[in-house]
């Protein structure tokens, strides 16, 4: 049995770069890409493939570091994906090629226990997260033999999610190969949790939209349980995405592990300020669940709870009751026990005002008032000053592109992703797209492109 709901047959034309695809959805690539990617596969393998897998990347217009914490966010799919071309066979290997030939080719035998080194984050270790999430999910005993060759077209580490798509390929390929069944929301599930094997601590959403995503609509994405809305962005407006070329790795460093595990001992620290068992809370959408409270008093719970100097782990370990050995095994992670302070105030003001965020962003697309665009741009606007001063997860090359973006006709731009560095996505004013694209270029920004909202993962065989 295989996912129905991925599988699309495919017919390429020569005079247009599109796809037309059995369920009339619309995907458009380049024609060239996929011709070159199968030539290079034929050169590679000495046979054809057998079918093709496909994840978009992901712009994330609001809700920054929040869905690690329980909360919703709002991101939509791009154009920019990774596809593989796949064949199946007896091998008793996966070998697996990039056409970029910085990523070097890499063989693994389908009987050995996938080992996964989370402290040399290479290439094919993001693609074998979602070969061993598949295997243990169904327990397979000895994988079909694959050969594959993986082409991209996301920046990497640039905040548009190229590993997590990464990830959800191989998946969804691992899935279509080993003839399995399971749904998107499972596929999105399974990825979020197995992308942990190389050591990030994420909350889900990139591989939700992944999955999750439809052309033409932006998504609510909800979690426990995992689900989708649509959400129509306003008409008369685009987003941009600009790239501050400053590349950021999330499993290759400890920013990212640091706020996750900020955010969980603000957690328990404010479960235990109100008497709450704080053992069993790890996110803060499940103390303010707990206290039934609106995120505007547990806003004003913040300021009254945690104080905005930084917290030592004795100060932490002595509120809590707990040893500094229980701290260290069970609230931090492995890359980041060497953390002595912890900035707990700022970073559940940010999670808890972000949170609010988004809904007012999606309250704004429902609603459609008159002055939506200016309404969302100042959102945007505050969710990156959020990020930038109390999250800290931006960086001064992002914080002059944000700048550089408002001056140039965007009513509203935000970091978009981890942050560190990567990409600033801006709202744009129909009629400024043209002069702000050109006072863009003029900066020399890689990455520079106009997106709407692009479909979701797909498998697709060549008719």
């Amino acid at each position: 049995m295989r996912g129905e709901k991925q599988r699309h047959s495919l017919v390429v034309t020569e005079v247009e770069s599109v796809y037309h695809l059995s369920d009339n959805s619309l995907i458009v690539f380049v024609i060239y890409r996929l011709k070159n990617l199968k030539n290079t596969f034929e050169t590679k393998y000495g046979e054809s493939p057998l079918f093709y897998a496909c994840a978009p990347g992901r712009v994330n217009l609001i809700g920054e570091h929040i869905d690690y914490c329980g909360y919703s966010v709002l991101p939509m799919a791009i154009e920019q994906n990774i596809l593989a071309a796949v064949s199946v066979n007896n091998s008793g290997t996966i070998q697996l090629a990039n056409t970029n030939p910085l990523y070097k080719d890499f063989t693994v035998s389908c009987s050995e226990d996938i080992a996964i080194d989370r402290d040399n984050p290479k290439w094919f270790y993001y693609f074998l997260c979602g070969v061993k999430g598949i295997q243990e999910t169904f327990g397979i005993p000895r994988l079909a033999g694959m050969s594959c060759v993986v082409d991209g077209t996301i920046p990497p580490s640039s905040g548009l999610s190229s590993s997590s798509a990464l990830v959800c390929c191989s998946g969804l390929l691992t899935m279509e190969a080993n003839q399995k069944l399971l749904s998107n929301v499972a596929l999105a599930e399974i990825c979020a949790k197995c992308e942990r094997y190389i050591g990030t601590e994420g909350g889900g959403m990139d591989q939700s939209i992944s999955f999750l995503a439809e052309r033409g609509t932006a998504k609510l994405i909800e979690f426990q349980p995992l689900r989708a809305t649509d959400v129509k962005l306003p008409d008369g407006a685009v987003f941009v995405i600009s790239n501050c070329c400053v590349e950021m790795n999330k499993a290759a460093t400890s920013h990212y592990n640091i706020r996750v595990v900020e955010c969980r001992i603000a957690t328990k620290m404010l479960a235990k300020a109100r008497g709450l068992e704080s053992s069993r809370l790890l996110k803060l959408a499940q103390a303010q669940r707990e206290l039934k409270a609106s995120l505007e008093e547990m806003l004003t719970l913040v300021d009254e709870v945690l104080h905005p100097e930084p917290y030592s782990r004795e100060e932490i370990c002595k509120v809590l009751g707990i040893t500094s050995e229980q701290f260290s095994t069970d609230l931090l992670s492995a890359n980041t026990q060497h953390m002595m302070q912890f900035w707990l105030h700022q970073r559940a003001k940010h999670v808890y005002g972000e949170a609010a965020r988004v809904l007012q962003f999606k309250s704004v697309c429902d609603s459609e008032p008159a002055e939506s665009i200016q309404l969302l741009g100042e959102l945007m606007n505050q969710s990156h000053a959020s990020c930038r001063d109390l999250y800290e997860c931006s960086c001064p090359e992002l914080d002059q592109l944000v700048d550089i973006c408002l001056k140039a006709g965007a009513v509203g731009s935000r970091l978009t992703g981890a942050g560190w560095g990567g990409c600033a996505v801006s709202m744009v004013p129909t009629e400024k797209v043209e002069s702000f694209l050109q006072a863009e270029a003029a900066m020399e920004k890689q990455s520079l492109f106009v997106s709407k909202p692009g479909g979701g993962a797909a498998i697709f065989l060549e008719e």
